[in-house]
């Protein structure tokens, strides 16, 4: 997937990061996670949206890339 197929706030907030106006993440992995998982468990969250965040965390969390 490529920044300009995501939605504005990504895109701001990839712009911010290369700017450096906003710092760089290091252990993106694992903060894609921890936020894939707050959607997760949010009770108010949509299920269907609930159920996307968890399959993509578990796919992260199951793939063979680390964080370094």
């Amino acid at each position: 997937m490529q920044v300009y197929q995501c939605c504005e706030a990504i895109r701001i907030a990839y712009n911010q990061i290369g700017s450096g106006d906003q710092g760089y993440v290091p252990q993106a992995i694992a903060a894609s996670i921890r936020a894939l998982d707050a959607v997760a468990r949010d009770e108010r969250v949509p299920a269907e949206l609930r159920q996307q965040a968890a399959y993509a965390a578990a796919n992260l969390l199951i793939s063979d890339h680390e964080d370094a």
